[in-house]
């Protein structure tokens, strides 16, 4: 994987639509940086998500629709270089009129992604697991994704719609909504923030596309397993924050121990080693480029 993926947007958009149609679920755990995309594949993942909430957090802002278009596109751009799994963004209600959500799909598709999720929410937008949300008239969502549609270059490239209605106007209307989705031309759907396994089963009966399960920890969805999410018909179990919650739980922790005790000694044996880092970043593979970048001898125990 020296500088670059070995596939091509296409592939991996062709990947994707297999993938969803082959009856498996799809694990798309959620990067907090391209490092971590990588890492995600080298587990042996099948696809990787770009979460709004996590590129705001990065940014030290609360995911409330104050990132742009072109920043997200900037790190789809940066996420898609270094991995060969399809990846799926949060394009948040596509930035604007649907006029943007066009151009939202075309800064993607350009950003070498396999799809993007557009969501039926109002500005300013918020978490999905949150009280307080309002959702746009039905009519208004089905303009935004004709319009990501028709700016669609590859049909391959995945439009996803979220509906965030189950929380605000009912799991019926919610129901409602994803079918209008789809009849406007999304190729799958999000149901947000549904409540229990009969909700998940409700949707799965009434939607005959592709269903994604938001397992976002702290949030108002049950955590379900793999094995049941297969048995109800789901096609992609989602763990868009976890990722960045690890991080960051590990990061606070490491610095109350360092202001605690004077030296970072006791965390050691929880840090990736040097030898790891260096084996995901493909670091020996350089020399095929140039002999002189690795020419070392990594010091025991790193």
């Amino acid at each position: 994987m020296v500088l670059h993926t070995r596939t091509t947007p296409a592939e991996r958009r062709r990947a994707l639509r297999e993938q969803l149609a082959s009856g498996h679920l799809l694990r798309m755990p959620g990067a907090l940086n391209p490092l971590s995309a990588r890492l995600i594949q080298d587990t042996g993942f099948e696809a990787v998500y770009l979460s709004g909430a996590v590129l705001a957090a990065d940014l030290g802002l609360p995911d409330i629709g104050l990132t742009t278009s072109v920043e997200i596109a900037a790190r789809a751009q940066q996420t898609t270089r270094v991995t060969d799994l399809p990846v799926l963004i949060d394009a948040d209600t596509g930035f604007g009129e649907p006029m943007n959500a066009a151009r939202t799909v075309q800064l993607m598709e350009d950003a070498g992604l396999a799809g993007l999720h557009l969501e039926d929410q109002v500005n300013p937008k918020r978490c999905g697991h949150l009280d307080g949300k309002t959702v746009a008239p039905r009519e208004e969502m089905v303009r935004r994704l004709r319009g990501a549609v028709d700016a669609r270059r590859d049909p391959d490239f995945l439009l996803m719609a979220r509906t965030d209605a189950r929380s605000v106007e009912g799991l019926g209307a919610a129901i409602d909504r994803a079918k209008a989705y789809v009849d406007a031309g999304a190729d799958a759907i999000f149901p947000e923030a549904l409540a229990d396994l009969s909700e998940y089963e409700a949707f799965r009966a009434a939607v005959d596309v592709p269903l994604l399960a938001n397992l976002t920890e702290f949030g108002k969805t049950p955590l379900l397993d793999t094995r049941t999410l297969e048995n109800l018909g789901y096609n992609i179990a989602l763990y868009p924050v976890t990722l960045l919650r690890i991080a960051m739980g590990a990061v606070e922790d490491g610095l109350r121990t360092i202001a605690a005790e004077g030296t970072q000694a006791s965390l050691l044996p929880r840090m990736q080693t040097r030898s790891r880092l260096y084996e995901l970043l493909g670091y020996e593979e350089y020399s095929a480029f140039d002999s002189a970048v690795f020419d070392f001898t990594l010091p025991p125990g790193t």
